[in-house]
Order: C-alpha cells, then structure tokens, then sequence
C-alpha cells in the first residue's frame, strides 16, 4: 500500500502547510483518465521517498473548495509545497524521472 495520504479542506493546513516536509499535492478525480495513469507513479515516488516527503492527494470532487482556493483548472495538477508555500506546479501526466527530478530540487 502507497504511503498517500487523503486531504480534506480540514486537513489542509495541518498536513500540507504545516508539514516539516515538502509535500506532493495530487489533485485528481475518478473520472479522468490521466489521473489514473499518473495515480501509481505518484504511489510508487510516495512509496520510495516517504522518508523525505509526504504525498497528499486532492479528490477535486469531493473538496471542491481547495480546488478553487488553488486555481486547478485541469487535472491532474500536481503542485509542491515546501514550508507552507507551493514552490513548484504541474499539469498533466509526466514521467516518473521528471516528477522526482521536480521533488528532489526542493529537497
């Protein structure tokens, strides 16, 4: 099992902005197709460097508000947040190597 975990709007500050951790935010929904293919690569970066960061992924469904808060316009987009700041941003499906090369520049 990835170590993902779920955010909520009321889990959104303690998980992501407070975390002593960069944290990788996926924001996705059921019904896209590249957020089910970018799903396992964000499982298995989650599952290899969850000593260093922590994942976190979005259901835009569900949580609309942080959505909107956010500006997602299209998912997936994947956004990093490093000391309670979002340091880096991207859209759409990516290789495995240039998610990590993205997240280790922020380590």
């Amino acid at each position: 099992m990835a170590d993902t975990i779920d955010v909520t709007q009321e889990t959104f500050k303690s998980q992501v902005i407070e975390s002593d951790k960069p944290v990788v935010v996926d924001f996705w929904a059921t019904w896209c197709q590249p957020c089910k293919k970018l799903s396992p690569i964000i499982e298995e970066i989650a599952e290899e460097m969850g000593e260093q960061i922590t994942v976190a992924k979005v259901d835009v469904d569900a949580q609309r508000m942080l959505g909107a808060m956010f500006q997602v316009m299209s998912i997936p987009t994947v956004m990093i947040f490093k000391n309670g700041e979002k340091v880096d941003e991207f859209q759409g499906l990516r290789p495995k190597d240039d998610i990590v090369d993205r997240i280790n520049s922020q380590l």
